[in-house]
Protein backbone atom coordinates (compact mmCIF):
# COMPACT_ATOMS: atom_id res chain seq x y z
CA UNK A 1 0.00 0.00 0.00
CA UNK A 2 3.07 2.15 1.13
CA UNK A 3 5.11 1.59 -2.03
CA UNK A 4 2.36 2.99 -3.86
CA UNK A 5 2.81 6.19 -3.00
CA UNK A 6 4.44 8.47 -5.31
CA UNK A 7 8.59 9.05 -4.37
CA UNK A 8 7.96 6.55 -1.64
CA UNK A 9 10.76 4.66 -2.33
CA UNK A 10 12.94 7.89 -2.18
CA UNK A 11 11.18 9.19 1.05
CA UNK A 12 11.98 5.76 3.02
CA UNK A 13 15.98 6.05 1.57
CA UNK A 14 15.84 9.60 3.10
CA UNK A 15 14.32 8.75 6.35
CA UNK A 16 16.73 5.77 6.61
CA UNK A 17 19.69 8.71 5.46
CA UNK A 18 18.98 10.96 7.69
CA UNK A 19 18.63 8.30 10.84
CA UNK A 20 21.98 7.05 10.21
CA UNK A 21 23.26 10.38 10.19
CA UNK A 22 21.85 11.69 13.55
CA UNK A 23 23.22 8.70 15.02
CA UNK A 24 26.53 9.55 13.65
CA UNK A 25 26.09 12.71 15.46
CA UNK A 26 26.35 11.02 18.99
CA UNK A 27 28.82 8.77 18.20
CA UNK A 28 31.24 8.21 14.92
CA UNK A 29 31.63 4.64 15.04
CA UNK A 30 28.70 3.04 15.93
CA UNK A 31 26.25 3.60 13.28
CA UNK A 32 28.52 2.08 10.69
CA UNK A 33 29.10 -0.75 13.50
CA UNK A 34 25.68 -1.54 13.52
CA UNK A 35 25.16 -1.49 9.81
CA UNK A 36 27.96 -3.73 9.14
CA UNK A 37 26.22 -6.51 12.10
CA UNK A 38 22.85 -5.92 10.22
CA UNK A 39 24.33 -6.30 6.38
CA UNK A 40 26.36 -9.33 7.76
CA UNK A 41 24.02 -11.17 9.80
CA UNK A 42 21.33 -10.48 6.63
CA UNK A 43 19.02 -9.04 9.25
CA UNK A 44 18.81 -5.84 6.23
CA UNK A 45 19.27 -6.19 3.09
CA UNK A 46 22.82 -5.65 1.67
CA UNK A 47 22.57 -2.58 -0.27
CA UNK A 48 25.76 -2.19 -3.31
CA UNK A 49 26.97 0.61 -1.30
CA UNK A 50 27.48 -0.86 1.93
CA UNK A 51 29.03 -3.94 0.45
CA UNK A 52 32.06 -3.08 1.72
CA UNK A 53 30.29 -2.99 5.21
CA UNK A 54 28.79 -6.42 5.42
CA UNK A 55 31.95 -8.33 5.41
CA UNK A 56 33.68 -9.70 8.54
CA UNK A 57 36.93 -7.62 8.35
CA UNK A 58 34.95 -4.40 8.13
CA UNK A 59 32.53 -5.88 11.51
CA UNK A 60 35.76 -6.51 13.27
CA UNK A 61 37.21 -2.88 12.49
CA UNK A 62 33.92 -1.06 13.04
CA UNK A 63 33.40 -3.19 16.06
CA UNK A 64 36.91 -2.11 17.41
CA UNK A 65 36.81 1.55 16.50
CA UNK A 66 33.04 1.66 18.58
CA UNK A 67 34.23 0.13 21.94
CA UNK A 68 37.34 2.22 21.58
CA UNK A 69 35.35 5.60 20.73
CA UNK A 70 33.20 4.82 23.46
CA UNK A 71 35.93 3.99 26.40
CA UNK A 72 37.36 7.18 25.48
CA UNK A 73 35.02 9.45 25.75
CA UNK A 74 34.99 7.95 29.58
CA UNK A 75 38.53 9.64 29.63
CA UNK A 76 38.92 12.61 31.05
CA UNK A 77 40.59 15.56 28.86
CA UNK A 78 40.38 12.98 25.97
CA UNK A 79 36.72 12.98 25.32
CA UNK A 80 37.22 16.95 25.23
CA UNK A 81 40.46 16.50 22.71
CA UNK A 82 37.94 13.64 20.44
CA UNK A 83 35.28 17.07 20.46
CA UNK A 84 37.96 19.01 18.08
CA UNK A 85 37.80 15.85 16.03
CA UNK A 86 33.93 14.45 15.93
CA UNK A 87 32.40 17.13 14.54
CA UNK A 88 34.17 16.75 10.95
CA UNK A 89 34.44 13.29 11.14
CA UNK A 90 30.66 12.94 12.29
CA UNK A 91 29.88 15.11 9.16
CA UNK A 92 31.57 12.40 6.92
CA UNK A 93 29.84 9.68 8.21
CA UNK A 94 26.90 11.06 8.34
CA UNK A 95 27.53 11.81 4.45
CA UNK A 96 28.76 9.02 3.35
CA UNK A 97 25.82 6.62 4.94
CA UNK A 98 23.17 8.84 3.82
CA UNK A 99 24.66 8.99 -0.01
CA UNK A 100 24.33 5.21 0.47
CA UNK A 101 20.68 4.99 0.52
CA UNK A 102 21.18 6.79 -2.98
CA UNK A 103 23.27 5.28 -5.63
CA UNK A 104 20.88 5.56 -8.08
CA UNK A 105 21.09 9.44 -8.07
CA UNK A 106 24.26 10.10 -10.00
CA UNK A 107 27.43 11.40 -8.33
CA UNK A 108 27.02 15.12 -7.80
CA UNK A 109 22.71 15.24 -6.31
CA UNK A 110 23.81 12.07 -4.62
CA UNK A 111 26.64 13.55 -2.57
CA UNK A 112 24.87 16.68 -2.53
CA UNK A 113 22.20 15.80 -1.16
CA UNK A 114 24.33 13.51 1.53
CA UNK A 115 26.60 17.13 2.57
CA UNK A 116 23.31 18.97 3.01
CA UNK A 117 21.16 16.45 4.59
CA UNK A 118 23.02 14.12 6.12
CA UNK A 119 26.24 16.03 7.10
CA UNK A 120 24.45 18.67 8.50
CA UNK A 121 22.76 16.51 10.84
CA UNK A 122 25.33 14.69 11.80
CA UNK A 123 27.13 18.43 12.48
CA UNK A 124 24.38 19.84 13.83
CA UNK A 125 24.23 17.56 17.00
CA UNK A 126 28.27 17.08 16.88
CA UNK A 127 28.68 20.10 17.82
CA UNK A 128 26.00 20.95 20.26
CA UNK A 129 26.96 17.95 22.17
CA UNK A 130 30.79 19.30 22.13
CA UNK A 131 28.99 22.94 23.90
CA UNK A 132 27.12 20.72 25.76
CA UNK A 133 30.39 18.52 27.18
CA UNK A 134 32.62 21.94 27.29
CA UNK A 135 29.87 23.35 29.63
CA UNK A 136 29.56 20.20 31.63
CA UNK A 137 33.75 20.33 31.91
CA UNK A 138 33.73 24.23 33.23
CA UNK A 139 30.66 23.70 35.63
CA UNK A 140 31.29 20.26 36.96
CA UNK A 141 34.80 19.90 36.77
CA UNK A 142 34.05 17.11 34.26
CA UNK A 143 32.19 15.20 36.49
CA UNK A 144 28.92 15.64 34.86
CA UNK A 145 30.81 14.37 31.19
CA UNK A 146 30.12 10.33 31.81
CA UNK A 147 26.43 11.50 31.70
CA UNK A 148 26.72 13.34 28.30
CA UNK A 149 28.86 9.86 26.96
CA UNK A 150 26.15 7.90 28.33
CA UNK A 151 23.78 9.53 26.72
CA UNK A 152 25.62 9.86 23.39
CA UNK A 153 25.71 6.01 23.60
CA UNK A 154 22.84 5.14 24.41
CA UNK A 155 21.64 8.01 21.52
CA UNK A 156 23.34 6.42 18.57
CA UNK A 157 22.61 2.84 19.02
CA UNK A 158 18.67 3.82 19.14
CA UNK A 159 18.97 6.33 16.60
CA UNK A 160 20.95 3.41 14.28
CA UNK A 161 18.45 0.98 15.08
CA UNK A 162 15.74 3.03 14.18
CA UNK A 163 17.56 3.87 11.25
CA UNK A 164 16.89 0.34 9.84
CA UNK A 165 13.95 -1.03 11.51
CA UNK A 166 11.58 2.17 11.60
CA UNK A 167 13.05 4.84 9.79
CA UNK A 168 9.52 7.06 10.33
CA UNK A 169 9.99 6.74 14.13
CA UNK A 170 14.02 7.92 13.53
CA UNK A 171 13.35 10.87 10.84
CA UNK A 172 11.05 12.97 13.60
CA UNK A 173 13.56 11.43 16.71
CA UNK A 174 16.17 12.86 15.09
CA UNK A 175 14.58 16.12 14.18
CA UNK A 176 13.52 16.69 17.91
CA UNK A 177 17.01 15.41 18.36
CA UNK A 178 18.45 18.76 16.29
CA UNK A 179 16.10 20.98 18.31
CA UNK A 180 16.72 19.76 21.96
CA UNK A 181 20.59 19.70 21.22
CA UNK A 182 20.17 22.93 19.20
CA UNK A 183 18.60 24.61 22.30
CA UNK A 184 20.43 23.15 25.38
CA UNK A 185 24.19 23.50 23.23
CA UNK A 186 23.29 27.14 22.80
CA UNK A 187 22.42 27.38 26.63
CA UNK A 188 25.94 25.86 27.12
CA UNK A 189 27.85 27.86 25.20
CA UNK A 190 26.12 30.91 26.63
CA UNK A 191 26.69 29.26 30.40
CA UNK A 192 30.75 28.70 29.06
CA UNK A 193 30.88 32.22 28.56
CA UNK A 194 29.36 33.42 31.65
CA UNK A 195 32.13 31.02 33.40
CA UNK A 196 34.86 32.52 31.37
CA UNK A 197 34.29 35.72 32.07
CA UNK A 198 34.00 35.52 35.90
CA UNK A 199 37.68 37.01 37.23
Amino acid sequence: MLDQIPYFSFLLSAFIGIGLAAATGFRVFLPMFAVSLASYFQWIPSLETFEWLSTLPALITTGIATLAEILAYYIPVVDNFLDTISVPMATLAGSVLFAGQFSDLGTLPQWGLALIAGGGTAATISSGFAGIRAASTATTAGLGNYVVGTTETAGAGIMAVLAMVAPFIAVVLAILCMILIVFFGRKAWRKLRKTKQIP
